[in-house]
């Protein structure tokens, strides 16, 4: 006889329900894998995203038994030894359908921060007269940057911070992270800019610091930090009038 999990799905918009499916336990087998027999096998009009399922482009993020993480890479052995399953769209985001999640509003939040690179004014680029910017690699600032730079954008983060659930106007921890990296970044020009942009009260300072981010972040970065790091250096900049 094979053995089976008991999975419950959920199914609808903001409003629905939760559908309980049997899928055959496999070896080696992920929380994607039980979706993706679920949508070939059971019920075709089950909607959920992925794409790269290595781990790389953080689309099949969803909430699994209570916790928000990344599906491909989520072994079923270990996050459900029980072989009991419940799986739900991220919190904090507006669902589309099922365990689909619209991220308008998570990337919105990634622009207001600042999160795209700005370069510095007059910088020489390669191959328009002039050589790419050379960065130390141990300099204080590019540790920095790179302590915070491999986000994925998949959105665990967001969702698993209580903060972003009560106050839907706060940035959130990945695009206060995103812009940590950048204040880091010396061949960036907007550090004035963006330090003004994460100072207001859905900003920076809105961070309790429960860690929840650093917590279930699957790369494992620790955006707690990287908020710390903007409390810092917005601090310093109102104290001296100087980015």
């Amino acid at each position: 006889m094979t053995a089976m999990l008991e999975v419950s799905v959920w199914r609808g918009r903001e409003e629905g329900a939760f559908v309980s499916y049997a899928v055959p336990a496999r070896r080696s087998q992920t929380v994607l894998d039980v979706i993706t027999h679920i949508q070939r096998r059971l019920d075709a009009s089950l909607s959920y995203r992925f794409a790269c399922r290595v781990g790389m482009c953080g689309s099949c993020a969803m909430t699994v038994n209570g916790k928000p993480q990344w599906t491909c890479r989520a072994p079923v052995s270990e996050v459900a030894p029980s072989g009991k399953l419940t799986i739900q769209p991220l919190r904090n985001l507006k669902v589309i359908k099922d365990l689909s999640v619209d991220m308008t509003t998570f990337f919105d939040k990634w622009a207001r921060a600042g999160g795209a690179f700005k370069p510095a004014l007059g910088r020489p680029t390669a191959g328009v007269g002039g050589d790419f910017a050379a960065v130390k690699p141990a300099s204080r600032a590019r540790r920095a940057a790179d302590a915070a730079i491999e986000c994925i954008g998949c959105g665990v983060c967001y969702a698993a911070c209580d903060v972003a659930a009560w106050n839907r106007d706060y940035l959130g921890p990945a695009a206060l992270n995103r812009a940590w990296s950048l204040v880091n970044d010396v061949r960036d020009g907007a550090r004035r800019e963006r330090l003004a942009a994460i100072a207001g009260d859905a900003g920076c300072y809105a961070c309790h610091s429960q860690q929840g981010c650093t917590e279930h972040c699957p790369k494992h970065l620790n955006p707690t930090a990287s908020i710390a790091g903007l409390k810092r250096a917005s601090a310093w900049a109102w104290l001296t009038g100087k980015p």
